[in-house]
């Protein structure tokens, strides 16, 4: 072959690879641009795809009613006073922590009474005073202070978020089956002054209560004849559970009422079965019972079976009373009653040793 032919030769074999990298270069491309279209619209295609899918309708479910304390609207970003049922103890301690880290822009601060007590009546109190943006109660509003709410130009509401019992307690060493409301009434009002009286001991009775006035729960309803009568002279007053649970200790016959989850957990103390009959005594923790010699290794818990079906006799309804005003302390209520009953609440509130309502 001379030379002419071979130069022929070899910029045919150029032209032929500068074609077949061309044709390839372009395929590439068309890959790559179908692969990127394919990729901006495959969500889209599956999304639309996915709507009717039964494994999909089941996760948005789940995402709809899992609401959290993130999930609720119209948190106003400021700082308020609180306060009311020392039953909320540990509602204020492990739930309203997790409110507040949560949701930080919200800031809560708990405020005692200047005068009495902290309880239910003594934060329904300081609300209609305007020294609280809204309070905690372990009981109904009452007719009265319905009534101071409306002389002052608002209305009160209650919300209830959670449920809890009423237990009565009594010195450990103290021999009784245990208790009917009416009989517990009676103690109270001073016509049953000796345990000999309901199957127990011939020993008297010392009442220990709150005052009326500073009540945190209450055991005569506000629709009932006994509401308001005068307690009985067997009746010592304390300023908290606390100090009753220690006199207790050292009280053989003495008795006390208060929040199941505040009385029910403590080693030097003795919750009662209630009842409505005699026959009919129901017991304010989960049997078996725990003897005081096993506690603190072991802590009786709360018969929460019970107070959720309604067969315990005494029940506690949590409230969060909020003022009607259209103001912040509106706003405010609002907001912590709904972060409450949102499902992250109510698993807050039944970690917190209480019964949800949803």
């Amino acid at each position: 072959m001379d030379n002419t032919n071979q130069r022929k030769a070899l910029i045919n074999n150029e032209i032929a690879l500068f074609l077949r990298g061309l044709i390839i270069g372009k395929v590439l491309t068309l890959m790559v641009i179908g692969g990127l279209l394919w990729w901006l619209f495959k969500p889209n295609f599956l999304s639309r795809n996915s709507v009717n899918s039964p494994s999909n309708q089941n996760f948005n479910s789940v995402s709809n009613n899992g609401s959290t304390f993130q999930t609720v609207a119209d948190v106003p970003p400021a700082s308020f006073n609180y306060g009311g049922s020392t039953a909320w103890a540990s509602i204020r301690q492990l739930v309203d922590s997790q409110i507040q880290s949560d949701r930080p822009e919200l800031q809560l601060r708990y405020v005692n009474p200047v005068n009495g007590s902290p309880g239910s009546s003594s934060g329904i109190r300081m609300l209609l005073d305007g020294k609280l943006d809204f309070a905690q109660s372990s009981r109904p509003l009452t007719d009265e202070e319905q009534a101071t709410a409306k002389e002052r130009g608002f209305t009160l509401e209650e919300r209830q978020v959670g449920m809890d019992g009423i237990a009565v307690v009594v010195n450990p060493s103290l021999n009784v089956p245990g208790l009917t409301v009416n009989q517990l009434q009676q103690i109270y009002l001073g016509k049953i002054t000796n345990w000999n009286q309901v199957s127990g001991p011939n020993l008297p009775i010392t009442a220990f209560s709150q005052r009326p006035e500073n009540a945190d729960t209450v055991i005569f309803p506000s629709n009932s004849d006994l509401r308001g009568q005068a307690l009985g002279s067997n009746v010592q007053y304390v300023y908290s559970a606390t100090e009753a649970v220690r006199q207790l200790s050292k009280t053989p016959g003495g008795v006390y009422y208060a929040s199941a989850r505040s009385v029910v957990f403590q080693c030097s103390v003795k919750a009662l079965p209630l009842g409505s009959t005699s026959g009919q005594l129901i017991p304010p923790y989960r049997e078996p019972m725990v003897s005081p010699e096993q506690c603190p290794r072991q802590r009786n818990q709360l018969n929460t079976q019970a107070i959720k079906n309604g067969s315990y006799p005494k029940i506690a309804n949590l409230f969060v009373i909020i003022k009607q005003n259209k103001g912040p302390e509106q706003q405010i209520g609002d907001a912590y009653a709904n972060l409450l009953l949102t499902d992250q609440g109510q698993r807050a509130i039944e970690q917190a040793g209480f019964v949800g309502v949803r």
